[in-house]
């Protein structure tokens, strides 16, 4: 599947779409296991642009942990074949995620096949944006400390994890007033 990567990027590293079809191969080092988010890929105005993140802290190298190393080799191995198959019709963009003719993917496509595959894999259909916030209430059930998860969500400000992007699972909450109550009655 062509974007699968993609949708493990955005998952495991929260990446927004945006970012995930601007990811040029010149941004992917599997020497250092990093790849640098600088680009994106919006329509505007009727027109599909490349063009560069929105601020210094969306622009960040990011460690590329196992799962997204292997998908992005699987990735690049289809990309070659992809290449070799389009011939003379294809339009080398230098972006991780293509389609079959090396042009840039469409955003509303990619929505497209996300809810798609979701539904292949029986699981609740979500919007592309939402895996953010997946991504963002994973580490904080990991306990993750905040800033760390500021720095994989590429976020200038604490706050926006904190308050949009964060839910704290009722047994992490069950737990924690658990704690409190005990901590009470001891005092007592």
């Amino acid at each position: 599947m062509i974007r699968y990567a993609a949708y493990v990027l955005i998952l495991v590293l929260g990446l927004r779409r945006g970012e995930a079809l601007g990811l040029r191969w010149e941004d992917v080092d599997f020497t250092s296991s990093e790849l640098t988010i600088g680009w994106q890929i919006q329509r505007i105005d009727r027109q599909l642009l490349h063009r560069q993140t929105k601020t210094e802290a969306s622009d960040a190298p990011l460690p590329l942990v196992p799962i997204c190393e292997v998908a992005l080799h699987d990735r690049a191995a289809a990309y070659d074949r992809d290449k070799k198959a389009a011939g003379p019709d294809w339009h080398g963009s230098g972006l991780v995620f293509t389609t079959r003719t090396g042009r840039p993917v469409e955003p509303r496509n990619f929505n497209r096949s996300f809810t798609a595959a979701c539904r292949r894999a029986g699981v609740r259909v979500i919007p592309v944006h939402a895996t953010r916030k997946t991504c963002a209430s994973l580490l904080v059930a990991l306990d993750v400390h905040p800033r760390v998860a500021m720095q994989v969500l590429r976020h200038s400000q604490i706050s926006v994890i904190m308050n949009i992007y964060s839910e704290v699972s009722s047994d992490a909450t069950r737990r924690a007033l658990k704690r409190l109550g005990k901590r009470l009655d001891t005092e007592r």
